[in-house]
């Protein structure tokens, strides 16, 4: 099928690489012309497992075209995806001028029957918007609402291996047109309204959410009780009902979708008279676990004040140099307020990039090298779950901190290693 691309961001990207490599003839259009020009010399302008080799292969076979013509890109096209960025404004409800100005460039520049899917996860109600704005301009398209359950670090895998697909659809028409784009996955595919799709993707990401806040609630009161948080979450993993996946205390969640998602469902609740108790029960206990490294920092060290602290990692997860929304950034800001130093280390995180998207009060000292950033420091703070902080040489650890004082915040390692080796060690839930 012919398919164009509206924006090339995350999920645009993957999309579009993804759909290029099933025999598809894809074409992306960005604004961003550094961006396009980018990819057109088949460099990647985010860091995603697979995707370099991947675009490598396309480009030789010229199924992805990227391009900075919205008229080229659109005329001709069968299927055009939206997969714009819906920021989260100030007062938590999301920006959709990019949406609207993406469906304003269709209706201008689209010649024939077309069908719209919007990919980018927009409130309950977009679909209609988009088609208002598309019908001023040509009545000849479809809407269809499909949202993408892509995770940063494995999502060409998740691309290509779905557990389900999921269709709204008002049109007959469209509908098998898209259901047979998706034809060769093999996972259920459910065919819904154009509301009840975009529900799902909210619905599911605040489940998620609410998992990962129940479980550094219970790992809360587990250093209380002196009981272990992973054995608990292991045993209620065992429950089918429950299911193991997002029960991993640590500092909570972060990243470009969960907390804009999470609030932008509360905000469509409360925009429709309904106040969403547990979802704002979530988000509190998200803020208040991304403190939780502080307070454990201060009921060691005392006095902040002059001290200097190393932070392992200021990406949201690891595999992706995503820090978005990151706890590192709350972090910092909340330790600057004490005078702390900051040392950090992330192997994948763009230093000058991080600190221009943040309002940070005061310098950070950056490193290239995970062991020179601990040089000196009063207490090692992990704050991503990167394999290489896993596998780090804790002698080495021990030998370069002022004194051997680690507070691990993603449960990376052993507790009664640590201890044995002679380490002051404070974990999460354990």
């Amino acid at each position: 099928m012919k398919i164009a691309i509206i924006g090339t961001g995350y999920v645009g990207l993957v999309t579009g690489v993804c759909l290029a490599n099933l025999g598809n003839s894809v074409i992306c259009y960005d604004i961003d012309k550094s961006k396009i020009k980018q990819l057109q010399a088949g460099k990647i302008p985010i860091y995603e497992s697979g995707m370099k080799k991947l675009l490598k292969k396309l480009n030789a076979s010229k199924n992805i075209v990227f391009t900075n013509n919205p008229e080229k890109t659109i005329k001709g096209s069968e299927i055009i995806f939206i997969a714009v960025g819906t920021p989260q404004q100030k007062n938590g409800v999301v920006d959709l001028s990019f949406v609207k100005n993406a469906a304003r460039t269709i209706g201008k520049f689209s010649n024939s029957y077309t069908v719209i899917v919007n990919k980018s996860t927009v409130p309950v109600g977009t679909a209609i918007l988009v088609k208002k704005i598309i019908s001023c301009y040509n009545k000849n398209f479809d809407i269809v609402s499909n949202p993408e359950f892509l995770k940063e670090g494995s999502a060409i895998e998740d691309f290509a291996n779905p557990e389900r697909i999921i269709i709204g659809a008002e049109s007959r028409k469209a509908r098998k047109i898209i259901n047979k784009l998706y034809r060769s996955f093999n996972c259920p595919v459910l065919n819904t309204s154009l509301e009840t799709a975009e529900m799902i993707k909210y619905a599911s990401n605040a489940f998620l959410a609410t998992k990962i806040s129940f479980i550094n609630e219970i790992a809360n009161v587990c250093e209380k009780v002196n009981a272990d948080v992973e054995t608990v979450a292991r045993g209620m993993g065992l429950d089918s009902r429950i299911g193991s996946s997002f029960l991993k205390a640590g500092i909570g969640y972060g990243g470009s979708c969960f907390p804009k998602d999470i609030k932008a469902l509360h905000n469509i609740a409360l925009s429709n008279n309904y106040r969403f108790k547990l979802l704002k029960a979530v988000i509190q206990v998200n803020n208040d676990q991304k403190r939780s490294l502080v307070k454990k920092t201060k009921s060691i060290l005392k006095n902040l004040n002059n001290k200097k602290i190393c932070l392992w990692g200021l990406a949201f997860k690891p595999n992706t140099d995503d820090f978005r929304e990151s706890a590192a950034i709350d972090l910092i800001k909340l330790f600057q307020k004490e005078n702390v130093t900051i040392n950090a280390y992330d192997p994948k995180i763009n230093y000058e990039e991080f600190v221009n998207k943040n309002n940070f009060k005061n310098k950070i000292n950056f490193y290239s090298d995970k062991y020179d950033a601990l040089k000196n420091c009063d207490i090692l703070l992990i704050v991503t779950e990167w394999n290489e902080f896993k596998k780090a040489d804790l002698e080495k650890i021990k030998i370069l901190l002022k004194k051997p004082i680690v507070i691990d915040g993603r449960n990376i390692y052993e507790d009664n290693k640590m201890k044995k080796l002679g380490f002051r060690y404070l974990s999460v839930g354990r």
